[in-house]
């Protein structure tokens, strides 16, 4: 157990909210004056943690914070000897979803990259259908001129929360028909929403997963999301988000290399989310092992 005093924990705390208030203000003032965002908000509504628990700074498992009656408030911790630290219980009541997590980052991460969907699976969403999914975006290729693309290339995309959005014209285009019951076996690391859902999985165990993580995958997920809309059919250059044209080869190459790029990255933060799972079970194995020898005693 690391006990950490007042000034060592706060300076991190103040760090990680330096870090995230960067890059999450321009979307406050977004929604205090009432404007949509067509790319930066999906990081807030598609993905449900909410800023301000976001902003929130925890440990992680292992360090015990010294006058820290806030953390001793929220879920998942407890007050003990002079000190507010992670309640391993909560790993115990969490198992099921640590189990998920750690079996379905494994898998993805077992797997070589795929870097030949070119983005089309935003492209698929609007395939054949009148309304757009971003109100007030224009495609940028007209309606025909979407549709044309699609026809041009086929689906790959491997990602079933991306799938599951497909109009009805699109998904028998994929090469694969994908479900979630089929999501560990489907997974594989070039995907870029498998990138940013490493975010989800970090904020889905909290607070069990340190926020220094959680914010390293957070910039991945802000930065997938600007390439994801990029390559999408939408026109959203006066946005500052000039279309890398995947209808090109020209394009595709841009594209592939900075799914690439993306890939790299997420290599490492999704490698160190699988060692916190592993970490956090056998915690879960102890606390279990304490309470069924206490029980025993009793």
């Amino acid at each position: 157990m690391q006990i950490l005093p007042v000034a060592v924990w706060t300076a991190r705390r103040d760090r990680h909210r330096r870090t995230i208030s960067a890059l999450i203000e321009p979307h406050l003032r977004r929604r205090g004056r009432g404007e949509a965002h067509p790319v930066i908000d999906f990081l807030f509504t598609y993905y449900s943690h909410r800023p301000a628990q976001l902003l929130r700074w925890h440990p992680g498992p292992g360090i015990r914070l010294i006058d820290a009656p806030e953390h001793a408030r929220w879920r998942g911790y407890r007050h003990i000897d002079g000190g507010t630290e992670l309640d391993p219980s909560f790993a115990c009541h969490r198992r099921s979803a640590i189990e998920h997590i750690a079996a379905l980052l494994a898998a993805t991460a077992a797997r070589p990259p795929q870097l030949s969907c070119f983005g089309l699976h935003e492209w698929a969403m609007v395939y054949r259908t009148e309304p757009v999914r971003h109100p007030g975006a224009e495609l940028r290729l007209g309606r025909a001129g979407t549709d044309r693309v699609v026809e041009s290339m086929q689906l790959r995309c491997t990602h079933f929360d991306a799938f599951r959005f497909f109009t009805a014209a699109a998904e028998p285009r994929n090469a694969t028909a994908l479900t979630r019951a089929g999501q560990v076996a489907a997974e594989q690391p070039g995907c870029l929403h498998a990138t940013m859902d490493l975010y989800k999985h970090c904020y889905k165990l909290s607070p069990l997963i340190d926020s220094a993580l959680t914010a390293a995958c957070f910039e991945l997920a802000y930065a997938a999301r600007e390439l994801d809309m990029r390559a999408s059919p939408y026109q959203l250059t006066e946005l500052g988000y000039p279309p890398i044209p995947i209808e090109t080869a020209a394009g595709r190459a841009e594209y592939v290399r900075a799914q690439a790029e993306l890939t790299r990255r997420a290599a490492p933060l999704r490698a160190a989310l699988h060692q916190r799972c592993t970490a956090l079970l056998r915690l879960a194995d102890r606390a279990d092992s304490t309470d069924g020898a206490s029980a025993t005693h009793r």
